[in-house]
């Protein structure tokens, strides 16, 4: 049996790339599968950003994509996705067409412009810069890519709030390898699904209890959880998007309240097929990744920006 780093790139041919801006608190994070993997998406915040989601449908035409981008900057930041593409184009990686190799990059963002300096965002170059730094190692967690800026419990306003980071995760049930990588800029609080105790977040009390007392009165309405899970399985499109479903069940787990108004939540899957899998259970073990990393993007997150982070090492 092979040896898991608990990282999404025990999934082979899936690799990792981060760049970011650690005085602006902002970044984006690359990854990249070189071969092609079929894709699938689940978007079920209130408030999401997203570039190619479209193209993830069933019934459309293009079958594999070659990486995800996820992206601080809010909807500035989806130009992170230009810069991907610049990177894999001149690797000759994409969509064949009879003129061009077009490489296909969805991508989501974040809103941490409340954090850091509103005016710096994930570019076209911090884009292609991330792409290629992008390897197999185990990738970093915390203040790192997508997850430099990310905060959580932000019903109160920031200075209530947590630093939370990127987290990654993963299992090998049989052979079937599923992993994650999640970036955490929930609206929320972290809740451990084991012990059902928070972790990260409002800084007094809970967001829940807050609601229920005060409603949902909150200056921040712009936050977003977003992730890849990631699965040697072999599936179809339409079962990739089924495995990106089921892993919100895993973030509904871990971050309470889930999917708000104020929240983009946007989950991709990437399957690269190398092994036949039933998709209930790479689903249901999505779900389990999902929680586990978001519970990591918060536990690794250092102090940034004001809020203070749970990571001291």
């Amino acid at each position: 049996m092979m040896k898991l780093h608990y990282a999404i790139t025990d999934i082979r041919g899936i690799e990792v790339g981060h760049a970011q801006d650690d005085e602006a608190l902002t970044g984006c994070t690359v990854v990249l599968c070189r071969k092609g993997a079929v894709a699938g998406v689940d978007v079920r915040g209130g408030a999401p950003g997203t570039r190619e989601t479209d193209l993830l449908n069933p019934i459309n035409l293009v079958q594999k994509v070659h990486a995800i981008v996820l992206s601080g900057g809010s909807a500035f930041g989806l130009d992170a996705a230009g810069g991907v593409m610049r990177y894999l184009e001149e690797k000759k990686i994409g969509f064949k067409t009879p003129v061009a190799n077009v490489p296909v990059v969805p991508s989501a963002i974040l809103y941490d412009l409340n954090l850091g300096r509103a005016d710096v965002r994930p570019d076209s170059a911090l884009g292609y810069f991330a792409a290629s730094r992008a390897s197999s190692v185990p990738p970093a967690e915390g203040n790192v890519g997508a997850g430099t800026g990310a905060s959580v419990g932000k019903i109160r306003g920031m200075k209530y709030a947590m630093k939370s980071g990127v987290g990654t995760w993963s299992v090998n049930i049989n052979g079937v390898v599923v992993g994650v990588l999640v970036a955490v800029n929930a609206w929320g609080d972290v809740i451990d699904p084991n012990t059902g105790k928070k972790i990260a977040g409002l800084r007094s009390g809970t967001t829940l209890n807050w609601m229920k007392k005060n409603q949902a009165r909150s200056t921040i309405k712009s936050n977003t959880v977003i992730g890849v899970i990631a699965t040697n399985a072999r599936l179809t499109k339409a079962e990739a998007t089924k495995v990106a479903q089921m892993a919100q069940d895993g973030l509904a787990q871990a971050i309470r309240p889930a999917h708000t108004m104020y929240d983009g939540d946007t989950i991709f899957a990437l399957a690269t097929g190398e092994i036949k899998a039933d998709v209930s259970t790479v689903g249901a073990f999505a779900a389990e990744v999902m929680a586990q990393g978001i519970v990591r993007a918060a536990k690794m997150a250092r102090s940034a920006g004001g809020l203070m982070g749970l990571y001291t090492g």
